[in-house]
């Protein structure tokens, strides 16, 4: 037995009032998720019709099930471990514009039409000059959508209430500002009216979000027992954390036509996100990041046992809550909640993250994620952050290549490998050469942007943690930093 609106007995059917550029598994977890309890909880009344962005895609597979796919939540939800589904029941059809161009510019003509979503990757909001606005479709998203909102203001003759919500998803800063930006450069190389820019400006909302859940999607290891619990066959099943946070900068007003808040959902409508972005990055991102080397060298390889771990444990928590939290311009006790919430996700017990999986990259995104709650603690308390700079040495120490006579996969950019590897074949052991070895390393600006050995006191910091994690270990190492 197959999913369908045939087989699901509360199938229902609501005004499209939501057009998704994007069908894979975060907007079905996320966006989808969110309208579905809107619809049950909150008299939203809405469906999404789902655009495919590019020319091969799922929407076949949604259209043969009706728009309907179950949604599995699994994680920690207040210290407890908690797994449920439930079919999701918000998409109204999938339409490929390859293929089906004039029904999906006939999405414009709709009355009801109200939110544009998306999450095309971080490269879909981009301009390609090429994309014309006789092209069957346009190869980029903005370009696609451009032409419809082009559609759309044809056809309702400019009507002010006919303009559109955008609340775009993709994971770059200020993405609500930078479709608006590419959509108007569409206009002008299209020669379009004055007027349609002036619609857009004036008529249209684009709102800049910042997303979080976790979303490991199709379940291919367990799908066979999945499908005898369920009892029917879905071949679009996608499987989430129970967390979500949806930050959206915009006018207060649009909370009352997205009535998230009533169905209990964690959709925060603010003035600036900024604030927000920075205590994800610099607690959830940053204390993955300060995490992962330590821990690997410790001897531990996911995310969960480190949390778990007596001493690993207190070193990421005392990071987050004595090191990072400092840092950050927010009320005390919302950034106590939200690490509590994020440490709690760490120890999900449905998600294995294998710390090497998060290693990619590691410098580069120590320089974004935990450089600036190193600086910053310097520049409030006068001092040095001791478990960060730890972190650092620890660092250094990763890309070494080694844990014991394990030889670890380093993964970075080819620059940054031959500089580690140059330096530490050089090295000795000795004070003088580790020492050098951090000068080195902290003056390559080309990571840094900046020469770290200017800041006082990290060069012989992180020298000092580096020649004990040599000699004596890191087990041994890190409890002068505890």
């Amino acid at each position: 037995m197959n999913l369908n609106k045939e087989t699901y007995k509360e199938y229902k059917q609501y005004p499209e009032r939501v057009l998704q550029f994007g069908e894979g598994n975060f907007l079905r977890a996320f966006v989808d998720w969110q309208i579905d309890k809107m619809n049950k909880e909150a008299g939203f009344n809405g469906s999404v019709v789902v655009v495919q962005p590019i020319e091969n895609g799922l929407v076949d597979k949604l259209n043969d099930q009706d728009g309907l796919y179950t949604l599995y939540l699994q994680g920690m939800n207040d210290g407890k471990a908690i797994a449920e589904h439930s079919v999701i029941n918000s998409i109204s059809r999938g339409i490929n514009p390859y293929t089906q161009h004039d029904e999906y510019m006939k999405i414009a003509e709709n009355k009801d039409l109200r939110f544009v979503f998306s999450n095309t990757t971080e490269a879909g909001i981009a301009y390609d000059e090429k994309d014309k606005l006789e092209d069957i479709p346009q190869k980029s998203f903005p370009g696609k959508l451009t032409a419809l909102l082009y559609n759309r203001f044809k056809f309702f003759n400019g009507q002010k209430d006919k303009g559109l919500i955008m609340i775009p998803c993709e994971l770059i800063d200020r993405n609500g500002d930078k479709l608006k930006e590419i959509i108007l450069k569409y206009a002008k190389l299209w020669n379009l009216e004055g007027e349609f820019a002036l619609w857009i400006n004036e008529a249209n909302t684009f709102c800049s979000t910042l997303v979080d859940r976790i979303v490991p999607g199709y379940p291919r290891d367990t799908i066979k027992e999945i499908t005898e619990e369920l009892g029917y066959v879905d071949n679009l099943v996608v499987v989430g954390e129970h967390f979500h946070l949806f930050i959206i900068e915009g006018p207060k007003w649009i909370e009352n036509e997205f009535p998230a808040s009533k169905a209990g959902l964690n959709v925060m409508f603010v003035k600036a996100m900024a604030p927000y972005r920075t205590r994800k990055v610099r607690i959830l991102n940053g204390s993955h990041t300060s995490l992962v080397p330590v821990s690997y060298l410790y001897g531990l390889n996911t995310v969960a046992e480190s949390v778990d771990h007596e001493v690993i444990g207190k070193f990421i928590r005392d990071t987050i809550y004595e090191e990072i939290i400092s840092t950050l311009d927010l009320p005390k006790e919302e950034l106590s909640y939200y690490a509590k919430v994020v440490l709690e996700r760490f120890m999900n017990p449905f998600v294995k993250h294998y710390l090497m999986s998060i290693s990619l990259n590691s410098m580069s995104k120590y320089e974004t994620r935990d450089l600036p709650s190193l600086l910053q603690f310097v520049k409030v308390k006068n001092e040095l952050p001791k478990r960060l700079v730890f972190s650092l040495a620890a660092l250094m120490e990763f890309y070494k290549g080694k844990r014991g006579e394990e030889i670890i996969k380093l993964s970075d950019d080819v620059d940054v490998l031959e500089l580690y590897k140059t330096q530490w074949d050089k090295c000795d052991g000795s004070e003088v050469a580790l020492r050098k070895l951090v000068t080195t390393i902290l003056a390559y600006k080309k990571v840094w942007k900046m020469d770290l050995n200017e800041v006082k006191g990290l060069t012989e910091a992180v020298t000092h943690n580096l020649l004990n994690i040599e000699k004596i270990g890191i087990k041994e190492a890190i409890k002068e930093v505890l």
